[in-house]
């Protein structure tokens, strides 16, 4: 338990790490995105590689930006859903009634196929 206030140390490098892997799946250069955020491109980097902690504002900024599941990260004794799956959930939220349908017999098809390996 953390009584009176002292700090519990964290590592924010493997958040800045998911995010960068996120901006660059999204073929955004660090320069892109620090005039997006206004931020300098060094703070960035910062972030992504050196584990520095960004202000919260940004942090959330980013984190939805990017759409990375810090539950993971903060609560990693606890069985939270990845940022791929945070990804995917936000790809079907767009799709059509049909094309949920067509997605759910593809996926029904994939647990299929590995059942019987």
């Amino acid at each position: 338990m953390n009584e009176g206030n002292v700090p519990v140390p964290f590592d924010f490098t493997p958040i800045g790490q998911e995010i960068k892997k996120n901006r660059e799946e999204e073929k955004m250069t660090r320069e892109q995105l620090a005039e997006i955020v206004g931020f300098a491109p060094r703070h960035i980097q910062a972030i992504e590689n050196e584990g520095q902690y960004p202000s919260f504002g940004l942090f959330v900024q980013l984190v939805t930006m990017f759409n990375v599941a810090v539950d993971r990260f903060l609560f990693p004794e606890k069985s939270v859903k990845s940022s791929a799956r945070l990804k995917i959930d936000a790809l079907l939220d767009e799709k059509s009634e049909d094309g949920l349908a067509v997605i759910l017999a593809a996926a029904n098809k994939i647990i299929e196929v590995e059942k019987a390996k």
